[in-house]
């Protein structure tokens, strides 16, 4: 390490002058450890939790926001237990890493920093609330070895929401998840109000609930300008921005044993408030959701668990909803096949750009079993397997060989929105008549579309009226058009009114 500089200038602790001058010291020595202390002003009281220390050779954010999943960065993890203030916790060759451990990263010049992620509602170690951190150091990295010495004396504040007359957020106690997790659990959203809210005090107004995609929250309405117009048919929704945001990903609304009862605390809790706080049309001909990706499979599975609770769903390439053909991959093939390897032994790409593989099934692995919970593979298993004795959701494939676990995928089935529409048709077909309308990209991103085309065959052969559309060259997102999304709302009114024509 030739140079060590602070990028940017931070507050100089005690532990940052030591390790500034400890670096200088051994100027030409590389990394075969780093310890992280947790400072003293930082906290009182010992804490538990993931600690992570990111590695970046870019300048335009901090590296504790990675990793990019298109452009991931070494970093380094481990869950560390009842650190206590100013004491240390070693990453070593020993942690968790991506793509390879410490002892093998490339000499360069890189910007580092550490993270301790605590946060229950948040998958990010950078921007989760409460989660510690530190300044960001920057360090030419040589051959040979040595110690980086890091400090955790900042904590992520809680973002403030900037209320507007027709802007407002919700924040609900759950019950139901505060007694299943033994601690207290909030449910937010975003309520947005039509123009014509506060004029006409006695009108009551059908209601979207929208669920974000992996990584989005109820914040990202923040930066609308205004409430959303009148559409075309004259009709105005109250829009409510919902977050499936969790410690392990995305909760997609769905009952699970990691991550409780989300599904049942939405329909009973959360719903329930907005309509007594809010002049809705409480009725489900009044009541709609739509997502997109995480969001969009979510979507479909409240309208397909909870049929006489929506009026209508439009699922925007929803992750796999026929575990036929989940990324390419047939869960339930026999003999069993490889998430790693396609038949023909080449490596399984798990998503693409302009026609190319950009991401590959063993390396985006590596990566999210290092972020440990919060990425998305893990984030799939938590709501779709069962637990194992450790109490950890199971892995739905062995990590090192790539081979599907046949009794974690029939476990899964429970969660197989073609399955579960094949198998209880009889009862929800008549429930469902002209709710469903699924949209994906032909040549989805992450390849999604094949499900959603299998599921469309389902449909049609359960001589169903549900609306499937893949749309001809579009990606997972290029098709999310102003034209697109007003068409949405549009066909919401239309239904809406086909109930409530007054």
């Amino acid at each position: 390490m030739r140079h060590l500089s602070p990028w940017p200038l931070p507050r100089w602790s005690t532990s940052l002058v030591f390790a500034w001058l400890f670096l200088v010291a051994n100027a030409a020595q590389a990394i075969d450890r780093v310890i992280v202390q947790l400072d003293r002003d930082a906290s009182q009281q010992a804490v538990s939790g993931r600690l992570f220390v990111f590695f970046s050779q870019q300048n335009q954010i901090e590296p504790r926001r990675g990793p990019n999943w298109f452009k991931p960065e070494p970093f380094f993890a481990r869950d560390v237990k009842d650190l206590q203030p100013g004491k240390y916790a070693t990453i070593d060759a020993s942690a968790d890493a991506c793509p390879a451990p410490l002892d093998k990263l490339p000499a360069g010049t890189y910007h580092i920093q550490a993270a301790l992620h605590v946060d229950f509602d948040s998958p990010s170690s950078g921007v989760g609330v409460g989660n510690f951190f530190g300044e960001v150091l920057t360090a030419d990295i040589t051959e040979g070895s040595g110690t980086l010495e890091l400090s955790l004396n900042q904590i992520v504040p809680a973002p403030k929401f900037a209320e507007k007359p027709w802007l407002k957020e919700v924040a609900v106690r759950s019950e139901l998840l505060s007694k299943f997790h033994r601690r207290e659990v909030i449910q937010y959203a975003s309520v947005v109000l039509p123009e014509s809210y506060e004029k006409d005090s006695d009108r009551r107004y059908p209601v979207i609930y929208s669920i974000p995609g992996f990584g989005g929250s109820h914040r990202e309405v923040i930066a609308l300008t205004g409430p959303v117009p009148v559409d075309e048919n004259g009709v105005e929704f109250i829009r409510v921005f919902l977050s499936g945001r969790c410690l392990w990903g995305h909760h997609v609304y769905a009952d699970s044993a990691t991550n409780g009862p989300r599904g049942q605390a939405l329909i009973a809790e959360l719903i329930p408030h907005v309509d007594r706080t809010f002049r809705t049309v409480a009725a489900s001909t009044a009541r709609f959701v739509t997502g997109h990706s995480s969001g969009g499979w979510s979507s479909l599975w409240l309208q397909v668990t909870y049929p006489d609770v929506f009026g209508g769903v439009w699922s925007l390439a929803p992750d796999p909803v026929d575990f036929r053909d989940y990324q390419q991959v047939d869960l339930y093939a026999s003999p069993p096949q490889n998430m790693y390897r396609d038949p023909r032994g080449e490596r399984r790409p798990i998503a693409r750009r302009g026609g190319q593989p950009v991401l590959w099934y063993d390396a985006f692995t590596k990566m999210d079993d290092t972020i440990g919970r919060g990425g998305q593979l893990r984030s799939f298993e938590a709501v779709f397997s069962p637990l194992d004795a450790n109490g950890e959701p199971r892995r739905m494939y062995d990590r090192v060989t790539g081979q599907v676990d046949p009794q974690v995928a029939k476990a899964w089935e429970a969660y197989d929105i073609r399955l579960t529409l094949a198998r209880n048709w009889p009862q929800l077909g008549p429930k469902l008549a002209g709710k469903l309308h699924i949209v994906a990209g032909e040549f989805d991103t992450f390849y999604l579309e094949g499900a959603t085309k299998l599921l469309g065959e389902t449909l049609k052969e359960l001589d169903s009226d549900a609306q499937v559309e893949v749309i001809a060259g579009a990606d997972h997102s290029s098709f999310l058009t102003s034209e697109f999304r007003a068409r949405l709302r549009r066909e919401m009114g239309e239904q809406f009114l086909k109930h409530h024509a007054k």
